[in-house]
């Protein structure tokens, strides 16, 4: 199974043991019940959150009062970064999609880390840059491609890093957090995954979307 998101370049994975270590006796440890806030949109706080178990998905509201879904986030993700540098509120608000635990580092406490680890420092800077490639690459993808090709590219990207071959690969989102995250409607990305499923790539099921063949997904999703 996979955290959805967590290939994407997080934080933790890209640092050598001794960061990794030193990163997660940083700070103190938290767990989070499902559906938790860690913290809201508007929040002046100044923590950064890394996550050790668990997934969350990051949220904005929209002008009707809603939420917009800009991503998930797995293991080793760093959340809320931009509060170790900027004073400023939260742009985002942060929910346990499951049981969560993290670690829990003040905004001086992760300074101190990356000053003591300048690897680290640059481990994070690839972060933000891909994190802000993807954006970009999506905001091209809503004009370009159809539902069924975004859709296609998501799942490709949520798998990338997995274990090559045959074997299938669940992907915990529901439609209405895919459509969020392409920029579709519920509706366009259920009848994208019904295509894929009647090419017998994927089988879907509630908030679940079990990837059937994961290198022709990914040669789809080029």
């Amino acid at each position: 199974m996979v955290a959805a998101g967590a290939a994407l370049g997080e934080f933790a994975h890209g640092l050598s043991e001794a960061e990794r270590s030193a990163l997660f006796v940083a700070g103190r440890q938290r767990t989070y019940p499902r559906n938790a806030r860690v913290f809201c949109e508007g929040d002046r706080s100044d923590f950064i959150v890394v996550i050790i178990e668990g997934r969350v998905k990051i949220v904005v509201t929209t002008a009707e009062g809603g939420e917009s879904l800009l991503g998930v986030r797995g293991p080793g993700a760093l959340i809320g970064e931009l509060a170790a540098f900027d004073p400023g509120p939260r742009v985002a608000s942060v929910v346990a999609l499951e049981p969560l635990t993290v670690r829990v580092l003040a905004a001086d406490e992760f300074r101190a880390f990356i000053a003591q680890q300048p690897e680290a420092g640059l481990e994070l800077i690839r972060v933000l840059i891909g994190r802000l490639r993807e954006a970009d690459r999506r905001r091209a993808e809503f004009g370009v491609y159809d539902s069924v090709s975004r859709v296609a590219h998501l799942l490709g990207d949520l798998i990338d890093g997995q274990a090559s071959g045959p074997a299938p690969i669940e992907v915990r989102l529901s439609q209405q957090e895919i459509a969020g995250l392409v920029g579709a409607s519920r509706e366009s990305v259920a009848r994208a995954l019904g295509v894929l499923r009647s090419r017998h790539l994927v089988a879907t099921g509630r908030r679940t979307i079990t990837i059937l063949d994961p290198e022709a997904l990914r040669s789809i999703a080029g």
